[in-house]
């Protein structure tokens, strides 16, 4: 550990960094910043690039933005570079690896290194909070987990922090990660239940979130109780697709970010090139409605919030990391070059 400043060089922060100082409270709060300085023209995104592996089973993606956050006086730039490989588990290997580079909108200079795995998981579980807590009923607490990966673990514990979670059941292709996923709601005082399939696990849900790498649809829109929000997180790329035709037809449908949403996620892309539904049948973006007031919650409709991701997330989460490291002394300063020669 040397004992230089940020002014003299960029902190590296690592995966132990991260889960330390990314904490629930911090990073909910900080998705509710994103959305609200996105709905209020202070942050920014263009699109990412997402480049696939000739015959692999992998992806790469850039993701950069800007943002002017609220009550600070310097902006900021991000970039995260991102490796998604669905099959690492199988590797003992998370699925996302990679990092994003922090840098002062001002002078350009690099402020921060963070490792974008643990990252990228709890803000992607946060900005699902987020969405929960605008659009689900205030007593849900009923919740269905499809996938038993990272995910699965990170979006029991962030949703507890904005509904009464009380029930859970959970299904996997593969039975063993289902079962450990129960046992441990068990131990953190949740009831947990394996189930033998998709359908099973959403009977009687409140909430529901789907969290598989799936390239066909795994839940559908007949199984869905009036009622019930859907948080469809696993499809974030073209050529994933988790909901049938059905689950969007039926829901109001709410997204992260509309451009984002319609150009990338199949699962509402398709319904719309198959003609059933027109762009419209979105109804708004979380940062619309963290600037107008949410709908009221009606017992009979089913919401949806479709999350693809966004650069904007990544960029206020190490951000929010960058803070507290500063302040707890944590990370490595690496002297980078800053001063001309």
């Amino acid at each position: 550990m040397t004992h230089m400043t940020h002014a003299d060089g960029a902190r590296i922060l690592l995966s132990d960094d991260v889960r330390r100082l990314l904490s629930w409270n911090v990073a909910i709060q900080a998705m509710r910043h994103v959305f609200r300085d996105l709905g209020a023209g202070r942050t920014g995104q263009p699109s990412r690039t997402v480049m696939a592996m000739p015959g692999g089973d992998g992806l790469l993606a850039l993701m950069p933005a800007w943002g002017r956050p609220l009550g600070r006086r310097r902006p900021i730039m991000a970039v995260k570079t991102i490796s998604v490989f669905p099959n690492n588990r199988s590797r003992g290997l998370e699925s996302h690896q990679g990092a994003v580079l922090l840098f002062d909108a001002e002078s350009g200079k690099l402020r921060a290194v963070v490792d974008a795995a643990p990252l990228t998981a709890i803000r992607t579980a946060a900005v699902t909070a987020v969405a929960t807590d605008l659009l689900a009923d205030k007593g849900a607490s009923n919740l269905a987990l499809l996938g038993s990966g990272t995910q699965a673990y990170l979006h029991l514990a962030a949703l507890r922090e904005v509904r009464p979670i009380r029930r859970v059941r959970v299904w996997s292709p593969t039975p063993a990660h289902r079962e450990a996923l129960a046992r441990q709601a068990i131990i953190v005082g949740i009831e947990g239940e394996p189930a033998e399939d998709a359908r099973t696990a959403v009977e009687d849900a409140d909430i529901i979130v789907t969290l598989t790498p799936s390239r066909v649809p795994i839940l559908r829109g007949s199984w869905l109780k009036p009622g019930v929000h859907v948080n469809a997180v696993g499809a974030s790329v073209p050529g994933f697709r988790e909901l049938d035709t059905e689950v969007v037809r039926r829901a109001e449908v709410y997204v992260d970010w509309r451009e984002a949403a319609l150009s990338e996620a199949d699962d509402i892309r398709v319904p719309i090139e198959e003609g059933v539904l027109a762009p419209s049948h979105v109804r708004a973006d979380l940062p619309q409605l963290t600037v107008a007031a949410p709908p009221p919650h009606d017992p009979g409709t089913i919401t949806l919030f479709k999350s693809v991701g966004l650069a904007v997330e990544d960029a206020y989460a190490a951000l929010a990391v960058l803070d507290g490291a500063e302040r707890e002394g944590r990370g490595l300063v690496a002297a980078f070059q800053t001063q001309r020669d």
